[in-house]
């Protein structure tokens, strides 16, 4: 059974009300595309509903994750003080989301929403979320060396020296901050040029649904080299070479910390997965990085083993450290 009227409307004001704590006469712009309509129209009713002045906007689906809107809508999100990104394509790593931030807008992106995702996964403990979030967030943060392993054969080593590390959180309260909806991740970009080894994907990257084999990804000097393994890998290396060079750059390591979220084919919620780590590629400019591309992929790790400075804190999925 499907996500029904009033399971939209209840994640919404979860969305709305608690996430981004919309108020009355705040400028909220909710930009979307066609097949995320349902999403956006029940977050338009909240947003009214708590008194916000609403845009709604519809905009041609994007080719990849991290294309640039069209000018038009950028400028509506730059007059924005909220904003809603139901969106089939993440619009999280653009220019338009990191200026309208700069100018002080609250973002929500929801990357390839669904209605039974938007219904399952807003309705959750974010102040519990977030606490898992900024405690292991303060773990991480300052260390120099993250290695990764898991049953399937990855191994690859990289290098957070200088990065700052981010929880997302859901709770995006002041001026400036930006968060996925579904939100539950810990995340960094790691250092250019750093990373070696293998990244083996066996939940789900970009459009590829649940996996049916793993993806091998084989990784030198922070650069994909090569991709082997389901036939999927051939639609990620052909996306990749359309997008250039940029967009083999290993941009992001995050690690899932919402833990009503599972395995469904979304990377949305997929890498949200309490006790996976996800690798992206691409750009990685919103996250503290230098790589700017039009580009961002999310590949998902199932029962990962996660090293900090040779202190294991992750395995098997399973986390070794207290947390909430």
């Amino acid at each position: 059974m499907g996500a029904t009227y009033d399971d939209l409307t209840t994640a919404s004001k979860v969305a709305v009300d608690q996430c981004l704590k919309v108020q009355p006469g705040e400028q909220v712009a909710i930009v979307f595309d066609e097949p995320c309509r349902s999403v956006a129209v029940a977050l338009k009713e909240a947003a009214l509903e708590a008194g916000a002045e609403v845009v709604l906007a519809e905009m041609t689906p994007r080719k990849q994750s991290s294309e640039e809107p069209p000018k038009p809508i950028a400028a509506l999100m730059a007059a924005s003080d909220v904003i809603f990104a139901p969106t089939s394509k993440s619009l999280s790593h653009t220019d338009a989301r990191r200026q309208a931030c700069e100018k002080g807008a609250r973002v929500g992106t929801l990357p390839g929403i669904t209605d039974d995702v938007f219904a399952r996964t807003l309705i959750a403990d974010y102040d519990r979320i977030a606490q898992r979030g900024n405690q292991l967030a303060e773990k991480v943060d300052g260390c120099t060396e993250v290695t990764i392993t898991s049953p399937q054969g990855t191994d690859v080593t990289l290098s957070l020296k200088g990065r700052k590390v981010m929880a997302d959180t859901g709770l995006v309260h002041e001026s400036g901050g930006m968060s996925n909806l579904p939100a539950g991740e810990v995340f960094f970009a790691p250092v250019e040029g750093t990373a070696n080894g293998r990244v083996v994907i066996d939940g789900s990257i970009g459009q590829s649904g649940i996996l049916e084999s793993p993806i091998v990804v084989e990784i030198v000097d922070g650069l994909v080299v090569s991709l082997s393994g389901d036939p999927y890998h051939w639609t990620l290396q052909n996306e990749m070479d359309a997008a250039g060079q940029e967009a083999r750059n290993v941009a992001e390591v995050g690690i899932g910390t919402h833990d009503g979220a599972g395995l469904v084919g979304n990377v949305l919620e997929d890498e949200k997965i309490l006790g996976t780590v996800h690798v992206a590629f691409g750009d990685n400019a919103s996250m503290g990085g230098r790589v700017t591309a039009p580009f961002h992929q999310d590949g998902i790790i199932l029962h990962p083993v996660l090293a900090v400075d040779g202190e294991v804190i992750l395995k098997n999925g399973q986390f070794l450290i207290n947390l909430p």
